[in-house]
């Protein structure tokens, strides 16, 4: 054991480990990025992460940094749960879920809790937590919350940022503070504490003031925008403050989220489901456009196109067999809505009127089973990921961007041909509702021509992106992968201010250094791994 194990592991209760294999298992996550971390904690309770980051912290006081990342299921796509020091894995002890009070609708739970089995905790008392992505099976509450996660019914309820109530964090010097929306008094009470949070406060109060108008101009008119920090609207004109929406979505370069308190709301099992074909993508997006200005709102509007039908299709032919048969149309959408019985007819009604207006056919479901069956044709995208023929593999390289709806036509026009462009098959899912989408180009990422394929692809895809007004990483967050891409995508002035926000919270760089700042594009390629494969998450099957 190394001097730092060693030290540690006299003074944590949870176990320290320096185990080659350990350090092999945590050098990947679910992106295509490798990075070996030197020791490996599984804190016992929030005492241990505080103790951990403290003692980082006193080594960057003498001028050792050794960076400090936590990590929930490695299901991260960005590179953003790799560390090359201290590894603090969540999940294998603190995984509980504390307390649920069904009458002020909230739940606290630890960061290590498994978000699939939270849900059916929640499911058994009438209640969810509406933004659970489809990889909810094997991520973490804390992961979530990371990276500010959502998926299909975020389009009507929002993202994981729209349900955080309140945090305990642990910031770089070991203290520990609970968010939450601060009065004027009580922000002022914090600005004069002589402690690292009072300070903290102190800085970010400056920095908020001095910035107002630069803050406030910046954005994309997009349904979601996880990139840099979220600071728009974290200051009230009555002088209140909360940095809840600050911690989420920071990816662990903030603080350390060890505890949360999360809204819940009531879970009606009971919903409508109609599948309804296009022929043409512009039809598709117009359908989209009016879905979405319904009163009655759908709670999720997904998108698969015909080529990924056609792959899956090839590669599992009873997969659809009784739900859809080729030849496939251009884009399939799938609509759901979760309101009441009364209010579900009405909507459906709605919703029909404006399919019929727009699509080629549609089918619609309200039993359970029937309506299984037909999710299955966005759920195809799982087969797809999963799949590897020989070294290719899909790579979550060009993934999940999101533009605004009125021009995911364009979007969807730039991805075929940029990958016909470069001779690549391509296929497409998302949720169209907000304009997210997700494509991931089959490449053998061990081989030399494709790796750099795979980065004259992410530059093209960017440009493509952005040029359309919307962001990558609308999912996943900036991590390592987007990181070179930030700067251009907020501009140099917010840039310089993310900057600022990171220095006040994290002086000496030690949490998660090189995700969101600092990572190059040589960096990148100097990380990729020589394969890539879904090998903490077959047990699930890999979805997004």
């Amino acid at each position: 054991m190394s001097k730092v194990a060693h030290y540690l592991q006299e003074h944590l209760v949870g176990e320290v480990i320096v185990s080659t294999d350990a350090r092999r298992y945590f050098a990947t996550d679910a992106s295509i990025l490798q990075v070996a971390p030197s020791v490996v904690v599984y804190p016992r309770g929030e005492n241990d992460v505080r103790k951990t980051a403290r003692f980082a912290w006193q080594l960057a006081e003498r001028g050792r940094v050794i960076p400090l990342t936590a990590r929930g299921l490695g299901s991260d796509t960005t590179g953003a749960a790799l560390s090359s020091g201290l590894m603090v894995v969540f999940p294998a002890h603190m995984n509980r879920l504390l307390e649920l009070n069904t009458k002020s609708n909230d739940v606290v739970v630890e960061a290590g809790a498994n978000f699939g089995k939270l849900q059916q905790a929640l499911h058994t008392h009438g209640r969810f937590l509406p933004p659970y992505p489809n990889s909810a099976d094997y991520i973490t509450v804390g992961g979530a919350l990371a990276n500010n996660a959502s998926g299909e019914k975020s389009l009507k309820y929002g993202d994981m940022r729209s349900f955080a109530k309140s945090l305990r964090v642990v910031l770089a010097n070991g203290e520990v503070i609970v968010t939450g929306r601060l009065s004027k008094r009580e922000l002022n009470k914090k600005l004069g504490l002589a402690t690292f949070e009072g300070e903290i406060y102190r800085s970010l109060d400056t920095l908020l003031e001095e910035n107002r108008a630069a803050i406030e101009k910046v954005g994309h008119k997009v349904a979601k925008n996880n990139t840099g920090y979220l600071l728009d609207g974290i200051k009230h004109k009555d002088g209140s403050i909360d940095i809840t929406p600050l911690m989420v979505g920071s990816q662990g370069t903030l603080g350390i989220i060890t505890e949360a308190t999360l809204d819940i709301e009531a879970y009606n099992p009971q919903t409508t489901l109609i599948v309804a074909t296009f022929d043409d993508l512009q039809k598709a997006q117009d359908a989209i456009l009016d879905l979405r200005e319904m009163s009655d709102i759908p709670s999720a509007i997904e998108l698969v196109d015909g080529n990924l039908l056609q792959q899956v299709q090839e590669l599992n032919p009873h997969l659809l067999k009784d739900v859809m048969k080729p030849p496939f149309p251009a884009i399939v959408l799938v609509v759901e809505f979760d309101n009441g019985d009364r209010q579900i007819k009405k909507a459906r009604k709605r919703a029909q009127k404006i399919i019929d207006k727009y699509a080629t056919s549609s089918q619609t479901a309200t039993d359970p089973e029937e309506q299984q069956k037909l999710w299955k044709v966005r759920q195809t995208s799982s087969i797809f990921m999963a799949h590897n023929e020989g070294l290719l593999r899909a790579l979550p390289i060009v993934d999940d961007a999101i533009v605004p709806v009125q021009r995911l036509r364009e979007h969807l026009e730039g991805i075929y041909a940029l990958f016909k462009e470069h001779n690549l098959p391509v296929a497409v899912w998302g949720h169209a509702g907000e304009g997210i989408i997700h494509v991931q180009p089959k490449l053998n990422i061990g081989q030399v021509g494709d790796r750099q394929k795979a980065f004259r692809l992410m530059n093209e895809y960017f440009k493509l992106v952005h040029s359309l007004g919307g962001v990558t990483g609308a999912d996943s967050g900036d991590g390592r992968l987007h990181a070179p891409y930030l700067e251009a995508q907020v501009g140099a002035e917010m840039y310089g201010i993310l900057q600022k926000v990171k220095k006040i919270f994290d002086p000496y760089d030690i949490l998660n250094p090189g995700v969101k700042f600092g990572t190059s594009m040589d960096d990148l390629k100097s990380m990729v791994r020589q394969d890539y494969g879904h090998d903490h998450r077959y047990d699930y099957l890999p979805r997004s």
